[in-house]
């Protein structure tokens, strides 16, 4: 990792989401570790949420996140495995404009180290949808600090080298939120 200090990068807005249906505030040790790291990277929280399992829900907030002009990163944590209510996937992918392959397969080969086998297990992806880049990481505090520290703390920082997500997602078209839900209202009034 190439060394620089944290006035040669340009802080990103990040949000963070932990969709869990058995977690609230006190036992959300990932979302904790998330925020923790985004804020010592230099980089802006603007929200943290903690959401249930459902894919309606989570559909819905990540939409806004996506629409809104000073969001540029969105990390969430949980919902990513096999389990019945596990439903991350299917609620986020068809959101996205383009997936980043390289995330997930990176992910689960770093995870490799630490869990073997049940990897495979883990359907962590990442994509990019109105120059927001998303990252979906499993529940585990250990999974989004293999996650974090393997991969998202370069890629979100302006500085590292030969590439990283920042200059794309700094083009961010800069459209008031109030401007776009007129722009929305007015085409269901036609």
């Amino acid at each position: 990792m190439t060394s620089h200090s944290q006035s040669d990068t340009k802080p990103l807005n990040l949000a963070i989401l932990t969709v869990s249906d058995s977690r609230g505030e006190a036992e959300d040790t990932s979302g904790q570790y998330l925020e923790d790291q985004v804020l010592e990277a230099g980089h802006r929280l603007m929200v943290r949420r903690i959401l249930p399992d459902d894919i309606y829900l989570v559909r819905a907030l990540i939409s806004e996140w996506i629409a809104a002009p000073d969001i540029h990163a969105v990390i969430i944590t949980g919902g990513t495995g096999f389990h019945e209510r596990d439903s991350t996937p299917e609620a986020v992918q068809p959101l996205l404009d383009k997936t980043i392959d390289g995330f997930g397969e990176e992910f689960r080969r770093l995870s490799q180290e630490d869990i073997g086998s049940s990897t495979v297990q883990s359907r962590a992806f990442g994509g990019l949808a109105n120059h927001t880049v998303i990252f979906c990481l499993p529940g585990s505090t250990g999974a989004c600090r293999t996650g974090w520290e393997g991969i998202l703390r370069e890629q979100l920082t302006s500085t590292h080298k030969p590439c990283n997500f920042t200059g794309l997602i700094l083009r961010k078209p800069d459209r008031p939120v109030h401007r776009l839900k007129e722009t929305i209202g007015n085409r269901a009034e036609r």
